[in-house]
């Protein structure tokens, strides 16, 4: 298991790595996997990974999956892909996101959240060469986006030259928590350092992170 997102009648969703959706109802696990995900890749830190529901889940049924997505030859990108779960499956399933593509199995996990404001904020991975600073690239970045896929006007690199639109933050190298602060709404993540170095950071809209940098609390 790697995330889980609580359903409104009390059930949860739960992603498995090597690719597989699960339902937990009333502690028990239904044994039969939900079909329709995306195919994904699974070695190094890839795989199926995060799972959040669209704000309005009880009238659309919208389900958000962040994965590994296999590019070929020998290269994987992390990803994010919508659905709509129908019964015991996911319909309707495109990918939103598909960010750069690297050969190796570092850096290929992702999370995703939906902020106070209702945008969709996915964080990937950027354990590959200097990708992390590199506005030209999504690796290692947390990314900003309408609930569609689509890049918000007031993000804070829109319009400006050689910067991806999608860029809400930048220096990240594995994200591996992502949440919302329950009591001001402030976004914040976990990021795993090599040979210690972990971080927590709050992050702020624009900021460059500068990876690597080892901090506890707020990160300037």
């Amino acid at each position: 298991p790697w995330a889980i997102a609580f359903l409104p009648d009390g059930g949860m969703l739960v992603t498995e790595r090597p690719g597989r959706l699960r339902v937990v109802r009333d502690g028990v696990l239904d044994p039969h996997a939900i079909s329709g995900g995306p195919e994904v890749r699974t070695d190094g830190n890839g795989g199926l990974m995060d799972v959040a529901l669209h704000p309005n889940f009880s009238e659309n049924g919208l389900v958000y999956l962040t994965y590994t997505k296999p590019v070929g030859n020998g290269r994987g990108a992390p990803a994010l892909a919508r659905g709509r779960l129908e019964g015991g499956m996911l319909t309707d399933v495109r990918d939103l996101v598909v960010t750069d593509a690297f050969e190796g199995n570092s850096g290929l996990n992702g999370r995703v959240v939906f902020g106070r404001d209702g945008k969709v904020y996915m964080s990937t991975g950027g354990n590959v060469g200097n990708v992390v600073k590199s506005p030209t690239t999504l690796r290692g970045k947390i990314l900003r986006l309408d609930d569609d896929g689509s890049v918000p006007p007031d993000n804070p690199f829109v319009g400006q030259a050689g910067y991806r639109p999608e860029i809400y933050t930048l220096g990240h190298r594995n994200t591996l928590g992502l949440i919302v602060h329950p009591e001001t709404g402030v976004l914040w993540n976990h990021e795993n350092g090599p040979n210690g170095g972990d971080e927590i950071n709050i992050i702020l809209r624009g900021r460059n992170y500068g990876w690597p940098v080892v901090s506890f609390g707020r990160n300037y």
